[in-house]
């Protein structure tokens, strides 16, 4: 990006600025990070800026504004990378050039959730009463993959353990319709394996990983069914209420007159706030071993929950003129970040249309997120 960050900018000409950055999770986000350091710099807030390299060799970028002094105040929380955008449908073609077309903004990231970004910076640009407590920006790497940038953040940041210290207020941003979140599910997994031996299928010279893989996938269908009914594994507080146990299933086979050497059964469940994914991962790798099975967890990430009767979710639903808080069962940076104790989601632009072909978001939701995120910073920070 040539043109250097000019300030205050209103979020429709920001959130333009930052789309046009083709910022994917699997390339380094350096250029993007930079730019935002500089959009931050000009608010006149300090920076810290921590990296590390996902994967080996791909430099990844988290930064961290501090503006105003004091304890407490408001964090926000936003991420800066995209997923991919080959099969891009969207006006004007381009995923990573901006359109504007029935009051809309196009473009990859333009919900999830460089608008939202936009909309906070925006807040900040145009406040202009005196702060008597920080406000703190945070913008992350690599959510689309694990929230790498956000565990990085929470091990490195010294501004975060100040914000946990502090028991400063956090939102993350992610698209809610700026409705108010006080929770949302984390995420577990495992991949199992069965190993066999390849030759022509018409020879008995193979062995078929995949009719090893079978009396596994009748037990786990078991487990599964379990999950939809026990007590333990349910949550009224959420639609659905269960965990979501997802599996899929791969051998590589090449052709189809080939005995499959191997089998992969890779499975993700979404536990809630007070469940131990743990027990069911151990049932699970017991169930492997007796089979002759191998097995992984994948990575795993912790729910997030605050309670909707405390006093900052009251304040939130006061500040966004709703009624009540909501749940919802995708995850978020929040994820990593759960040493902070007052913490909700809230955003602009709705998760509907994050990921989407064309993704896109109304100009409105852009133009009321600078509003509700201007009064959150009146109320917690002045």
């Amino acid at each position: 990006m040539s043109d250097s960050p000019r300030l205050p900018v209103d979020a429709l000409t920001l959130a333009e600025r930052l789309i046009r950055f083709p910022s994917v999770s699997s390339q380094s986000n350096a250029d993007i990070a930079d730019f935002a350091a500089e959009l931050l710099r000009g608010l006149g807030c300090r920076i810290e800026r921590t990296e590390y390299e996902n994967p080996p060799g791909t430099v990844k970028v988290n930064v961290v504004g501090k503006l105003g002094e004091g304890t407490g105040g408001l964090a926000y929380f936003g991420h800066l990378d995209v997923v991919p955008a080959e099969s891009w449908t969207g006006p004007g073609g381009d995923p990573f050039g901006p359109v504007v077309e029935n009051g809309r903004l196009y473009g990859r990231g333009a919900c999830d959730m460089k608008g939202s970004v936009a909309a906070f910076l925006a807040a900040v640009a145009g406040f202009d009463a005196p702060l008597k407590a920080p406000v703190y920006i945070a913008l992350t790497a690599d959510e689309e993959v694990n929230m790498r940038g956000a565990e990085h953040l929470a091990a490195h940041s010294a501004m975060f353990r100040e914000m946990v210290a502090q028991e400063t207020a956090a939102i993350i941003g992610e698209p809610t319709r700026l409705r108010v979140v006080y929770a949302h599910k984390g995420g577990a997994g495992f991949e199992v394996v069965a190993h066999g031996r390849a030759a022509h299928s018409s020879t008995d010279h193979g062995i078929n990983a995949n009719w090893a893989m079978v009396p596994f996938l009748v037990e786990l269908k078991r487990l599964y069914e379990r999950t939809r009914t026990d007590p333990k594994w349910l949550n009224d507080e959420f639609d659905p209420p269960h965990i979501s146990l997802n599996v899929t299933l791969c051998d590589h086979n090449p052709a189809i007159n080939i005995t499959p050497e191997k089998s992969v059964c890779r499975a993700m469940f979404r536990p809630m706030p007070g469940q131990n994914p743990n027990e069911l991962l151990d049932e699970v790798r017991a169930l492997a071993e007796r089979m002759g099975l191998s097995f992984e967890p994948l990575p795993s990430a912790s729910p997030v929950y605050i309670d909707p009767a405390d006093p900052f979710v009251r304040e939130a639903l006061a500040i966004t003129q709703t009624d009540r808080p909501l749940t919802v069962s995708y995850g978020t940076d929040g994820a990593r970040l759960t040493a902070l104790k007052r913490m909700l989601v809230l955003g602009p632009g709705d998760i509907a249309q994050a990921h989407t072909a064309d993704e896109w978001i109304e100009l409105e939701q852009l133009e009321a997120g600078v509003r509700v995120y201007r009064e959150f910073i009146r109320r917690f920070c002045t």
